[in-house]
Order: structure tokens, then C-alpha cells, then sequence
């Protein structure tokens, strides 16, 4: 696996980089090689966010923890990396049977069996074709978190969401 580490308002140490590779060298025998995991430790006013997001064909992890110290949230993120995989071992040993993309035989087995939630609700609807600010307009309206719409412009669905610190993002598909 290849670790690509950015730094965003600082420039992370030497020490930094080389125990954030070290600890992303252990989640290796997970992966096939041709597998990167991108890293970035951010300086915020109260400490530290490291986010790191691995994106394997067809199925992405990603973590992200908040501290005082930086290794501490590369510890956590290593964790929580290796919760994921765990949780989810079985489903991604039936969506990825035959592929030497993972290494299933590494996952550890979690002691309590997580359940994931079901889906308890089903809903279709006629995709507008729209701008992003009519589909903001739009999600305003209803009050919700995200909107799907059909991208007046490239002719995808898109959709836009309320991010944490009050803004707006769009996802936006490829084929």
C-alpha cells in the first residue's frame, strides 16, 4: 500500500510522516499493493484532525479523529480503520470473492457482531434537472441534510449536501 501524507496549516514533522507509514505499513497485509492511502493531519485551534481515507475498487474506508496530540490521531484512525474492515469482513468477503484485491484471511474477527442498520424505508422520485443552487434551494425548503438532482449542465445526478461548518458540498457521479 502507498501512504501519501499532506499537511494542511503546518507541515507535518519527519518523525510524523515516517509513524504514520509505520502504522499504515500494518494495515498492508490487508490490501493488494496497488493500493493508496491518502493522509491528512490538519492543525486546528484545539489540537489536531487527522484524515485518512483508503479507496480500494468499488469500496472506500475512512477515518477521522480529533486531539491534542497528532500520533494520538493517527492511533485512533489506524483503529477505527481496522473496526471498519472487521465489521464489515463478511459482506466484503461475498462482494469481493475471488479478488486479490483484500486479504480477508488477515481481518480480525470482532467479538460482538455489529448489526448494520436496515433499510426501513424505500422511496422513488423523479429526478429535475436543476442547477446546484436550485437543488440548495430546494433542500432548504424541505429542511433536509442533502438533495438529489438531476445536473442540468452535465446531465448526471448529483447531489448536494449541508456540511458540518454551515456550507454547501456536491457529489457528483461518473460512469
Amino acid at each position: 500500500m502507498k501512504t501519501v501524507i499532506t499537511g494542511k496549516n503546518y507541515t507535518p514533522s519527519d518523525k510524523l510522516k515516517d509513524i504514520i507509514e509505520k502504522k499504515f505499513a500494518k494495515l498492508d497485509k490487508y490490501f493488494s499493493d496497488d493500493i493508496t492511502a491518502n493522509v491528512a493531519t490538519i492543525k486546528e485551534k484545539g489540537g489536531y484532525k487527522v484524515e485518512a481515507t483508503i479507496n480500494t475498487k468499488g469500496t472506500i474506508f475512512r477515518a477521522e479523529t480529533r486531539s491534542g496530540d497528532p500520533y494520538d490521531c493517527v492511533d485512533r484512525c489506524i483503529e477505527k480503520l481496522s473496526n471498519q474492515m472487521s465489521r464489515f469482513k463478511t459482506k466484503l468477503q461475498k462482494k469481493y470473492k475471488g479478488q486479490k484485491d483484500f486479504g480477508f484471511e488477515e481481518l480480525p474477527e470482532i467479538e460482538e457482531e455489529e448489526e448494520v442498520g436496515n433499510v426501513v424505508r424505500s422511496k422513488k422520485f423523479q429526478l429535475e434537472p436543476m442547477s446546484a443552487e436550485e437543488a440548495i434551494m430546494q433542500m432548504e425548503m424541505l429542511n433536509h441534510d442533502f438533495f438529489v438532482y438531476l445536473n442540468m449542465e452535465t446531465d448526471s445526478v448529483n447531489v448536494v449536501y449541508k456540511r458540518k461548518d454551515g456550507n454547501y458540498g456536491v457529489l457528483e457521479t461518473t460512469y
